[in-house]
């Protein structure tokens, strides 16, 4: 199983926004993890698509974008412009989610469905055909910084199932990504459990080494998931 390590830029030094993405790039991150909030949906306000353009040309491996916004359709089109190369929604916040997966493909972006701790997976039965990404919350979305929510490992389990036996009937692949409280001390037991993305904010920004990079957690992260 490949495994993909997306630190969130919500924990980021946002002084130094261009830096900070240039130095996890650097550190071996497979992706950026951007967390896009709306004070609506969540209770929180972060950035939008000018952030994400601006970031773009600082690195070369993907941007994974993750709208908590309500509605989100026509944020779509303006994120796959400014580089996106992954969109994730929640659900709840789309009238007609089938229609909104097609709306990120049209847009050349890879698209996917996230799940709240609450929210229940057979809400992903219907359109597993249009999705590249499942994406569990370990937390309420919202914020930064939050602990790991256990009950999410049988969740995982249970997704991967899923996914295992679409691929199986002749499916497309599909991630399975988590995001929220993932830390060098339970990536092991989260990745045993079916994820092979791993979203790490604060446990990535939270501990640089001393030239400002991140190569040292990234390596502690990868190697402790191996272990799995």
């Amino acid at each position: 199983m490949t495994l993909r390590i997306a630190p969130s830029i919500l924990s980021a030094d946002f002084a130094r926004l261009g830096q900070e993405v240039r130095a996890i790039e650097a550190a071996g991150a497979d992706l950026v993890h951007f967390d896009v909030m709306d004070n609506h949906y969540v209770p929180n306000l972060t950035i939008g698509p000018l952030v994400c353009e601006a970031i773009r040309p600082h690195v070369k491996i993907g941007i994974d974008v993750h709208l908590m916004v309500e509605p989100v359709d026509a944020l779509i089109p303006l994120f796959a412009k400014a580089g996106a190369n992954i969109i994730t929604f929640h659900p709840e916040a789309s009238r007609h989610v089938d229609r909104t997966l097609q709306l990120i493909r049209d847009h050349g972006c890879k698209a996917g469905l996230v799940f709240n701790p609450a929210t229940p997976l057979g809400l992903m039965d219907h359109v597993m055909d249009k999705l590249d990404v499942v994406l569990l919350m370990s937390v309420n979305p919202g914020f930064g910084g939050q602990a790991f929510i256990p009950s999410t490992l049988p969740k995982l389990t249970e997704a991967r199932r899923r996914i295992d036996a679409h691929v199986a009937h002749g499916g497309q692949p599909i991630w399975l990504e988590v995001d929220g409280g993932v830390k060098v001390d339970n990536i092991a037991q989260i990745v045993a459990a079916g994820a092979d993305t791993l979203v790490a904010g604060s446990a990535v920004f939270g501990a640089p080494d001393n030239d400002g990079g991140y190569r040292t957690v990234m390596k502690t992260l990868r190697q402790n998931a191996s272990n799995s």
